[in-house]
């Protein structure tokens, strides 16, 4: 798999009562996955994130731009 360069927020749900995981360059994907801790959540969010990859692929979809950050 290329790598992975798309931002995954990761943040605990009081109501849900996980922790929530999202990818804010993929339009309608603020929540795709979970995890009981954050560990689980991340390794949820990388299988998710990739799934998502091959799925735009296979549809032909092409991918958003990552959003990427630069360090000054």
């Amino acid at each position: 798999m290329e790598t992975l360069k798309y931002q995954m927020v990761i943040q605990w749900s009081e109501e849900d009562e996980c922790f929530l995981v999202g990818f804010p360059d993929f339009p309608g994907q603020t929540w795709r996955t979970h995890g009981d801790t954050y560990e689980s959540a991340a390794q949820n969010g990388i299988e998710a994130l990739e799934s998502l990859i091959i799925a735009y692929k296979a549809a032909g979809d092409p991918l958003p731009e990552p959003t990427v950050l630069t360090a000054v």
